[in-house]
């Protein structure tokens, strides 16, 4: 494929930026996004496309009002109300050559678009991305935010934790060349989560560069009760075992921990049950053993929440108790439900 560079003829010419976002039930957080882009100190050309789905809490009529703001703001409908056929329609009613991807749920830093500019620029990459920058407000949202940025939450990728600048195997959001991700074939429809990672390995298999920076940090909100972080956690468990069947672990053994760990629990506490009714019965309870493995799952909860929440104060620690269970678990059965091809697809919005 020919790969044409980012540089413009001009030195003293920027390429334009388009801001891409779907949205769907986002009313509590889109305002905050849009004002973000609004806020950019990038001085080349931008629009901004909104793709907005069929929402039920006043969302639609909140972004129609937000794109009367501004001429350069575009909202257009995204009857799927998924996340790729949303990033794919707003890309293809947007015109720059630079495209930068905005979750309705992130606030974008006022210097993001001109420092990711300036890194493709500089690098050629394909795909350049930084932090989530996870910031809760509720004792709750703060307990999963802490969890989103240390290495016993999420797995501690660079995306999460920070790290230094270079090639990636994947980045939160991303600021693309849209002539390469045109070339690749945009974002796959049908993979409702996860399919940043997905195009990131078609760049690459292609050639190109998917290129991390620390200098992008994004504010993003987490989800706000046990019954989103659950069903988001579960959610991208599933599809994260759709993509292993399509494309393997891509190197990376983390995705199975969390789906060997619940297989753990199950085993151990049955096994344990059955060492009870071994020692019921006067026989030698030697399955009772396995009761170390959910023990010690536990124990790890413990210690896990003493050493990351340290400044968190006592309510966002005591929440972290159930946090870390409530993301470990229903990542791993979405994960092995994935698999085993046995879960309804619960997936299939970008519903909060």
């Amino acid at each position: 494929m020919s790969r044409t560079r980012a540089t413009p003829a001009n030195p003293q010419s920027l390429p334009g930026v388009s801001y891409v976002m779907p949205v769907l039930n986002d009313v509590a957080h889109v305002t905050n996004a849009v004002e973000s882009l609004l806020a950019q100190d990038f001085a080349g050309d931008w629009d901004i496309t909104i793709a907005v789905g069929p929402s039920i809490d006043g969302t639609n009529d909140l972004v129609d009002a937000l794109g009367k703001r501004d001429k350069r703001i575009t909202v257009i409908e995204n009857p799927e109300g998924s996340t790729p056929a949303g990033l794919n329609l707003a890309i293809r009613h947007s015109a720059q050559p630079i495209i930068v991807r905005v979750d309705a749920h992130s606030v974008l830093p006022v210097d993001y678009a001109r420092i990711a500019v300036q890194t493709i620029l500089d690098t050629d990459a394909d795909n350049v991305g930084g932090i989530m920058d996870a910031q809760g407000q509720t004792p709750f949202e703060q307990a999963v935010a802490r969890a989103y940025g240390t290495r016993v939450g999420l797995g501690g990728t660079r995306l999460h934790v920070g790290g230094p600048a270079g090639e990636a195997e994947t980045v939160y959001l991303g600021v693309f060349q849209r002539e390469r991700i045109e070339a690749v074939g945009l974002f796959d429809e049908n993979i409702k989560r996860g399919q940043d990672w997905e195009l990131n390995q078609r760049l690459r298999r292609a050639g190109g560069t998917v290129w991390f920076t620390p200098e992008l940090r994004v504010t993003y909100r987490p989800r706000s009760s046990v019954r989103k972080l659950v069903r988001q956690m579960f959610a991208t468990g599933l599809w994260r075992a759709d993509l292993t069947r399509r494309n393997g672990t891509g190197g990376s053994l983390r995705y199975l921990v969390p789906p060997v760990a619940v297989l753990g629990i199950i085993a151990g506490t049955l096994l344990g049950i059955a060492g009870i009714a071994q020692a019921l019965a006067g026989s030698t309870p030697f399955l009772a053993w396995f009761w170390l493995l959910p023990a010690a799952y536990a124990l790890f909860v413990v210690l896990a929440t003493v050493t990351s929440t340290r400044g968190l104060g006592l309510r966002a620690s005591l929440w972290f108790l159930i946090v870390l269970p409530c993301i470990h678990v229903s990542w791993g059965v979405g994960f092995l439900l994935g698999m085993a091809r046995l879960s309804p697809n619960v997936t299939t919005s970008t519903g909060r």
